[in-house]
């Protein structure tokens, strides 16, 4: 088959398109004949190289995707070849505290398909059966091959450990991004009164399309301070905050007394000032989130399913342009997703 790899971690020209072994689903596995597989930042990420990841090398990048089942491995009884899947990309075992509890991503070994073990940008993808989802017939493949990973942790962000509540006041950063959109999206279903930053005055429309009630623009405004002056002084209940150093101070400031900040990645950098002060004297909270339950998967990904949400799609590129892709990311061209097809699909 043909995959997107890298052989070692570095800028976009370590990425090949070229041929990999064809895979075989092992016990409890399925082989997918993938159809559409999104980009996230993940991706860029992974390829760079971060302290935390010792790869076997090649390595395929890639954490969403849909397609229709090739073959099942033994033990496999949830689907069966022409079966519609999507991929949730979140790994843990079976035996451990946390998986028993009901809360898998808690679990000490918890990794991600395509960031920790290889991914699923390529003609086919082996994966374990418990990490697929059913796709309804009518589902377009670019809808759900990128609708999974940014809908399930902006839920489970939001709903879950946020607990988003009608009538609340949230901030969205980087709205026009993949977690962005969808967030905006699942804050104005949830009944909140949502805030949206984008860098241009495009953006700041798509968000508005998304369902945000007001936009900032970032690159002209201190959006702190324009969050004081539209809520009167008070803040917003809320900040969902996955841009990193770069903006966490003016999230903490962004906040009404009692608020609470709720993170899922740290784009600009992982270590800002702690901002221990404001946080005791403001009683605020600081809540992390890592992707999402199965359950809290299948809640946000039903609403993608019929139609609620909707994941923005700002290009559909073959896999051979996978380095385009990924500078499309780097450089936050446009806004949604961007989405890979396999070159023989086209």
């Amino acid at each position: 088959m043909k995959a997107v790899q890298f052989t070692e971690h570095g800028g976009r020209d370590v990425i090949e398109y070229g041929d990999y072994p064809d895979p075989e689903a092992e016990r409890g596995e399925v082989v997918v004949d993938v159809k559409a597989a999104a980009l996230n930042h993940l991706d860029i990420w992974t390829r760079r190289g971060m302290p935390i990841l010792d790869l076997e090398m090649p390595h395929i990048p890639g954490s969403d995707m849909a397609g229709v089942v090739h073959e099942v491995g033994e033990g496999v009884t949830r689907f069966e070849p022409g079966d519609r899947v999507a991929l949730i990309a979140g790994v843990a075992g079976d035996d451990t505290e946390f998986s028993r509890k009901g809360d898998p991503t808690l679990s000490h070994d918890y990794h991600l398909i395509g960031e920790h073990v290889r991914g699923v940008h390529a003609e086919y993808a082996c994966v374990p059966a418990s990490n697929l989802v059913p796709v309804p017939d009518g589902v377009e493949w670019e809808v759900a091959g990128s609708a999974s990973l940014v809908f399930q942790t902006a839920w489970r962000m939001l709903v879950d450990r946020g607990e988003l509540r009608p009538g609340e006041s949230v901030l969205v950063l980087g709205a026009s991004g993949g977690v962005g959109h969808a967030a905006v999206q699942i804050a104005d279903h949830a009944g909140a009164e949502v805030y949206a930053t984008a860098s241009t005055d495009e953006k700041l429309a798509y968000a508005e399309e998304c369902g945000a009630d007001h936009t900032i623009n970032y690159a002209e405004n201190d959006f702190a301070a324009k969050i004081r002056e539209m809520t009167d002084k008070r803040g917003v209940d809320m900040v969902v905050d996955h841009i990193g150093a770069e903006t966490y101070q003016d999230s903490l400031k962004s906040l009404r007394k009692g608020g609470r900040i709720v993170t899922c990645g740290a784009t600009t950098g992982p270590n800002p000032n702690a901002g221990l002060n404001r946080i005791f004297w403001k009683q605020l909270s600081v809540i992390g989130s890592t992707m999402a339950t199965p359950g809290q998967a299948d809640e946000a990904l039903k609403l993608v399913w019929d139609g609620t949400f909707e994941p923005r799609i700002r290009d559909v590129l073959p896999m051979s342009e996978a380095a385009r892709a990924h500078e499309m990311l780097e450089n936050r061209e446009g806004f949604g997703k961007v989405v890979l097809i396999p070159d023989s699909e086209l």
